[in-house]
């Protein structure tokens, strides 16, 4: 008689746990979660604090092969939950509760956790090659949350799909210019910055039979352009807005802060080592951020 009651407990303690989690280390996005529909929260804040537990696997060891490992671990989890197995961790269990209510793309899941597999395996001094190979890994990581909270809410409609991919691939790109420094720092060098595109602005070198990108004057000028490309997803997004289904519009909200972000780039003229960047939300005072994305819900706008 019991086994309900504690089941239940396991349940609110696994979900608490991925609202902290979210709050803790993605609050910019917790802050849009609280504008969704209460039904749809409880995915939503799955979703992120999954996208959180697989994110920071590489960032909290010292030896990426335990980073690796763990990721691998994660990916025989979502087949245990899928096939109705218990895993005890707090994220796998708010999943399984979530999978077991809603119908979730199985690969949609997979697709965010191979990009992580896949940056993770990568050489530590190998950098995309072009552009749209870092817009892949940004849609692959950032846009899949959205598709499945769309999923989640049972929200079918081609054109917020095509939404969430560019705001995805926008949030994405923006996010990983903002780490450069903290991945410089780590490994000393400088990853997420295209070959392509640091040719153009005369930083790429060649060390070791293999390509790198030099630490330079003309490093913002590689920020700004891979920055543009985020820039013109956002308005690709926004000029779908007249046909997004009304129900869809908070779940795209990501919009804002990767505006916010962009936006504090652009002030500080694109040196993403510029410390006021990391101040506040995305450089801006957390109120600030709070009137912003009020405004645009209010006026069911992303």
């Amino acid at each position: 008689m019991s086994g309900a009651p504690a089941a239940s407990g396991g349940l609110r303690t696994a979900l608490s746990y991925c609202v902290q989690q979210v709050r803790s280390y993605d609050y910019h996005n917790y802050l849009c979660l609280l504008h969704l529909p209460p039904a749809m929260r409880k995915a939503a804040f799955t979703f992120r604090a999954f996208n959180v537990e697989t994110a920071k696997a590489m960032d909290v060891v010292s030896d990426p092969r335990k980073g690796l490992m763990r990721l691998l671990w994660w990916k025989d989890v979502i087949d245990k939950i899928y096939a109705n197995k218990t895993v005890e961790h707090p994220v796998a269990l708010a999943l399984s509760s979530v999978l077991s209510e809603q119908k979730i793309s199985k690969r949609l899941l997979k697709r965010s956790l191979e990009a992580r597999i896949n940056d993770g395996n990568r050489d530590e001094y190998a950098i995309p090659e072009t552009v749209p190979v870092l817009e892949r890994y940004a849609e692959d990581t950032q846009s899949t949350i959205l598709y499945m909270t769309l999923q989640a809410g049972g929200i079918q409609s081609t054109v917020a799909d095509h939404a969430a991919s560019h705001i995805g691939k926008a949030s994405g790109l923006l996010l990983l210019l903002k780490a450069l420094p903290h991945h410089v720092s780590k490994q000393g060098t400088i990853p997420y910055i295209p070959a392509s595109v640091a040719e153009e602005c005369g930083l790429l070198t060649q060390a070791g039979g293999r390509s790198e990108v030099r630490m330079g004057d003309a490093l913002p000028d590689a920020v700004f352009k891979v920055a543009s490309v985020a820039e013109a997803h956002l308005q690709k997004a926004r000029e779908l807005t007249a046909s997004v289904p009304a129900e869809a519009i908070p779940v795209l909200l990501p919009a804002v802060p990767a505006q916010v972000l962009l936006d504090s780039l652009r002030r500080r003229e694109f040196n993403v080592f510029d410390s006021r960047l990391s101040s506040g939300v995305h450089g801006i005072s957390p109120l600030w951020y709070q009137l912003k994305l009020n405004w645009h819900a209010w006026r069911n706008k992303y």
